[in-house]
């Protein structure tokens, strides 16, 4: 349905609209909203700031949303990505996943975030009181990954 990558915020209730909209055939709906945290490795993060490569990007995230109807049976699929400078509390990621039932939706939705985790495209740097670092996708995301495989 829609890969999205931004630097805009959104608005979720608006997007689970659109997901559900004239869609009376899937009766189930999951949903992930990730935030920017304040804390990482131990240290208060003042603000992160995504990079992409654009095209290649939006290429990775429609790969995993056609490898994610491979797996399972999916009605609307919906994956937004911000990039630029967030603070804390900020909005970052949305996957919004529809199906017939929701075995398939949750698979779904999980999926996809455990994939996006650590083969999207995306470079973080984080500013923090030290300075800024370069953030490497964590050993837990890469665990999460490969379970799908």
């Amino acid at each position: 349905m829609a890969v999205r990558v931004q630097v805009e915020d959104f608005d979720v209730a608006n997007e689970y609209h659109q997901l559900v909209a004239d869609n009376t055939a899937d009766g189930a709906v999951v949903s992930f909203v990730g935030r920017m945290r304040d804390l990482n490795q131990g240290e208060q993060v003042r603000t992160m700031t995504l990079e992409h490569y654009p095209g290649m990007t939006e290429k990775a995230l429609n790969k995993l949303e056609a490898d994610a109807r491979q797996r399972w049976s999916l009605g609307r699929v919906s994956i937004i990505h911000r990039v630029g400078t967030l603070t804390p509390a900020d909005q970052i990621v949305w996957v919004g996943v529809t199906s017939k039932h929701r075995g398939d939706a949750f698979a779904a939705c999980e999926y996809i975030m455990d994939t996006l985790k650590t083969t999207a495209p995306f470079w973080k740097k984080e500013s923090t009181a030290a300075g800024e670092r370069w953030v490497d996708a964590r050993e837990e995301d890469q665990q999460r990954s490969t379970r799908w495989l």
